[in-house]
C-alpha cells in the first residue's frame, strides 16, 4: 500500500497522531478511536496492523501487553516522495526570510515614535 493511501484514512492519522504523543497499549488505542470513530476493536486492530506493515507504527511486547508507538520509516517514505517537489517552494520561502529580514532591520532603524504615529 502507497504511504498516502495509508495516511488518506482519518482513522489510521488519529492513531499516528495518538501515538505521536505517547506509547500506548493496544488496549488503549481501542478504546481511544472506538470511542471516536464508533469502530470495532477488530477494526482498530486491522487499522494498526496497515500501519505497522507500511512503516508507520511499530509494536514491541511487554508481558502480555502490546505497545504501539510511531515508526518513522514510513515518514521517510512520505518526505522521500515530497523532496522532488522541494524545489518549486524553498526559493519562495527563501525570498520571504529575505523580507523579514529587510522588514526588521528597518524597523530597527526607525524611532519608535514614528513607527506608531505619535510623538516622543
Amino acid at each position: 500500500m502507497h504511504a498516502f493511501d495509508v495516511l488518506s484514512d482519518p482513522v489510521r492519522r488519529r492513531i499516528l497522531e495518538l501515538l505521536g504523543l505517547k506509547e500506548m497499549a493496544s488496549g488503549e488505542v481501542v478504546e481511544a478511536i472506538g470511542a471516536e470513530f464508533g469502530i470495532t476493536q477488530a477494526a482498530v486492530s486491522q487499522h494498526l496492523k496497515v500501519l505497522r506493515e507500511s512503516g508507520f507504527a511499530r509494536v514491541r511486547a511487554q508481558a502480555q501487553r502490546r505497545l504501539y508507538s510511531v515508526d518513522t520509516a514510513g515518514f521517510q517514505a512520505v518526505d522521500a516522495w515530497i523532496g522532488q517537489f522541494r524545489s518549486f517552494w524553498e526559493p519562495k520561502f527563501d525570498a520571504l526570510a529575505t523580507e523579514i529580514a529587510r522588514g526588521k532591520r528597518a524597523r530597527r532603524g526607525t524611532p519608535m515614535a514614528r513607527r506608531t504615529g505619535k510623538r516622543a
